[in-house]
């Protein structure tokens, strides 16, 4: 078995959990990309996103008083679905696109520390620097839980605290004036499907939420700080989007921001602050990207080893010393690196968003209708919850099919094959019961 330690992560440890994982991949990966979906508008649509996972997070905050536990997430769709196929499946997906996630953020980490350097942005070291910060991650992870919660704890403070300094100089340059970004007729048009599926993106920059289910025993007092850990990472993170979204909108041209949408936040801070503040910008965010890495894999490869232990997931020791946890770290590393070297931002985005709100659905469809008797739970809320998902879904896949084929089918494939992986792998397991 896994070993887990009750009681080793306090309620600020937590919070700078959640907010590592979100304050990263969320604000300087997705900005832009959220930007070229939504128009000159797109601020709002981070707030819109904020209210949609917070219907979301009610889901979670009340399964996670109802069950705590190191399984988080996984142990949550047993409850609901039992141990079968689908809460298999739907775990499954969740670890996907935390470890999309980790490739997002490697990759973004290798984007913006190029700006520094002045080397193009498809450059092979995009790819180099976030396998390089995967291993980091991994080394880091290994030394035990009380030093990750004190290194992302610390660590997310900066970066918090030099993103509001980086979006209260921007406001200044701007003379605090919230206008919309400016268009250009090179501006891609903005419909209302368009503006829609933008929230896909911005409900992906809140996922990190999700991370402290995963360490629910691992908490000190779960069933309370579970819950307090989601909502404070939650209003922090919304609050900085906030005001960095309006921050890079008051500086730069919606054409300028699309067009450099990889590493948006790097080139709002040059007419704002000049070469100085294109340095201190990517400081912050390698510091954002650093801890965002650590704290979500550190997350997911409990998640894996717990639904090794309960059964759900195959497993293969390949010779490697240690326990399941250390495996499943091993493995989340190198599939997180593979995704690194061979996509792009944006198909990572777009593939973790598609498979992240699947499973957010299969959540709240459970806790509707499987666990309805047994938590205590606002039905309205999670019925609104799983509605809002399922919008947001239909207009960001149709707008996928129209722009990027592609990513669709291949999610399409991962969908398929992972349902039937584990179709066959449970009924394996009930024939040799």
């Amino acid at each position: 078995m896994s070993q887990y330690k009750k009681n080793s992560i306090k309620l600020l440890g937590a919070i700078g959990l959640g907010t590592g994982v979100m304050i990263s991949a969320g604000i300087f990966a997705l900005l832009g990309q959220v930007a070229e979906l939504g128009g000159k508008y797109f601020p709002f649509i981070f707030i819109i996103g904020g209210i949609v996972t917070g219907f979301s997070a009610y889901s979670y905050q009340k399964l996670s008083q109802a069950y705590p536990s190191a399984g988080g997430i996984g142990m949550y769709l047993v409850k609901e679905y039992g141990k079968g196929t689908l809460a298999a499946f739907a775990a499954l997906l969740m670890a996907f696109s935390m470890v999309i996630n980790q490739s997002l953020v490697a990759r973004t980490f290798g984007t913006y520390t190029l700006q520094l350097f002045d080397i193009n942005q498809n450059s092979i070291w995009v790819p180099i620097l976030g396998v390089g910060l995967l291993i980091f991650a991994f080394l880091v992870n290994i030394s035990g839980n009380t030093f990750i919660q004190s290194f992302t704890s610390v660590i997310s403070l900066l970066k918090i605290i030099g993103l509001l300094i980086f979006a209260g100089a921007g406001l200044i340059v701007a003379n605090f004036s919230f206008q919309p970004a400016e268009s250009s007729g090179q501006s891609p048009e903005t419909t209302i499907t368009s503006f829609i599926a933008a929230i896909a993106l911005t409900i992906l920059s809140f996922k990190g939420f999700t991370t402290l289910t995963n360490q629910g025993e691992e908490i000190e007092n779960p069933k309370k700080n579970v819950g307090r850990a989601i909502l404070f990472s939650i209003l922090i993170s919304l609050f900085v989007y906030i005001l960095i979204a309006w921050a890079v909108s008051s500086n730069l041209s919606i054409g300028k921001i699309i067009e450099k949408k990889d590493f948006a936040l790097a080139a709002a801070a040059e007419p704002a602050l000049g070469n100085l503040g294109v340095w201190f910008t990517v400081i912050i965010a390698i510091i954002a990207t650093i801890s965002g890495i650590i704290a979500s894999v550190f997350a997911v490869s409990r998640m894996l080893a717990m639904l090794t232990d309960m059964k759900l997931i195959p497993h293969r020791h390949f010779g490697m010393p240690g326990s399941i946890q250390r495996h499943t770290l091993v493995y989340t590393i190198v599939i997180a690196m593979i995704l690194t070297i061979f996509f792009d931002l944006s198909r990572i985005a777009s593939m973790g968003a598609i498979l992240y709100l699947i499973m957010d659905m299969i959540i709240h469809w459970g806790l509707l209708t499987k666990l309805k008797e047994k938590v205590e739970a606002n039905l309205f809320v999670v019925g609104a919850a799983f509605t809002l998902d399922a919008i947001v879904l239909t207009a960001f896949v149709w707008v996928k099919i129209q722009s990027d084929l592609l990513i669709v089918i291949v999610s399409l494939v991962v969908l398929i094959l992972t349902f039937i992986g584990e179709k066959l792998f449970i009924q394996k397991l009930k024939n040799n019961s």
